[in-house]
């Protein structure tokens, strides 16, 4: 999601009520995976893929399910791809019920999930990793949210024009989908989401022309350059598409210090209140947003049911989906104001 920000781990554990608890969860799944004693609370693990306020709010989600469904959760925010791969490492050591991950690079992570797959119940959110033996993936057809930024791009920029895309990191299967919805919604083509267009090919459709995909590995100051770049490179450009929460924001501080917020239209994803407070300006069409609380508070839900036995939560293409939705001005107040409710929980 986000930028992260230095080496920052975080392992705050919830529980069902107020009471804080310790992380140590020596003991936790021991005996068949996932099968506490009995009355036992399940004790499970959160793992984002990074540091942002979208995992600020998925947190709130985690806390409130463990209260409602009655589990021990450690919610572990890591670095970068190592840390993350390590923090699985030291969970299965400590032993714990259940794992609830977004993977930073899901091709190359695989063996670890189907270890962690062997030793405890793994689902993915946010981020899938299909070809592991994950039980479930929850979360939004990234696909489909591509071809929904397609849309706002074609309301904001409808004459078409060069446009540029924006993304921390293609290793991961929701930043590749996205992508890959992008293209096809601007350039008019059918579904080709098991495809990945080169990066650096100009793609040209009948009215947009897609000049390039830039990555940055989640670092909104290069994202900022990169755009900078783009600009001084194509004169003509007419559109900046951000695949993740940080990009616009920095993507509009490129524009401002360029003096071209009247010429070149920026479309993003997720909900900094940066990015919402352009859509409520007028400097931004829109954004598509996910629900990172849910993806706590569903991930608590299904890990808990499965710990405890309950196949049922688990339907039969091993998806839960949480639709993305397109936010403008017309939507913008009543989810700015369920979000803010959210984000206030358990403060």
């Amino acid at each position: 999601m986000g930028k992260s920000i230095g080496r920052f781990i975080v392992g705050v554990c919830v529980a069902a009520g107020l009471a804080a608890l310790g992380c140590d969860n020596s003991g936790a799944g021991s005996g068949a995976p996932g099968a506490p004693g009995a009355g036992a609370k399940p004790k499970l693990a959160y793992i984002t893929n990074g540091v942002a306020p979208f995992w600020t709010i998925a947190e709130k989600g985690v806390i409130d399910g463990a209260k409602e469904y009655d589990a021990e959760v450690s919610v572990v925010m890591p670095s970068d791809v190592n840390d993350q791969m390590q923090r699985v490492e030291d969970l299965l050591i400590r032993g714990v019920d259940g794992i609830a991950i977004s993977p930073i690079d899901a091709e190359n992570q695989v063996p670890l999930l189907n270890k962690a797959a062997a030793k405890t119940k793994l689902i993915t959110q946010d981020s899938d990793a299909p070809k592991s033996e994950r039980i479930v993936y929850i979360g939004i057809d990234n696909y489909v949210a591509g071809r929904m930024a397609g849309q706002l791009v074609k309301e904001a920029i409808p004459g078409g024009g060069k446009v540029a895309i924006f993304v921390g990191r293609l290793e991961g299967d929701n930043a590749r989908k996205r992508r890959q919805g992008v293209l096809d919604e601007l350039l008019d083509r059918p579904d080709t989401s098991a495809a990945n267009d080169p990066l650096n090919q100009e793609l040209k459709g009948a009215k947009y022309t897609i000049i390039a995909t830039l990555t940055d590995q989640i670092d909104a100051a290069k994202a900022k350059s990169n755009a900078e770049d783009m600009m001084s490179a194509h004169p003509d450009l007419v559109g900046l598409i951000g695949l993740n929460a940080y990009h616009t924001p920095a993507l509009l501080e490129a524009l401002k210090q360029a003096g071209k917020m009247s010429s070149i239209q920026v479309v993003g994803f997720d909900e900094q209140d940066a990015t919402l407070r352009a859509i409520q300006d007028g400097e931004v069409v829109g954004t598509v947003v996910q629900n990172p609380y849910m993806y706590g508070k569903e991930s608590v839900r299904v890990l808990a049911a499965l710990v405890r036995g309950d196949s049922s939560v688990v339907p039969p293409n091993e998806f839960i989906s949480l639709p993305a939705r397109q936010i403008r001005k017309n939507n913008l107040a009543e989810f700015w104001a369920d979000l803010k409710q959210k984000a206030s929980k358990a403060e």
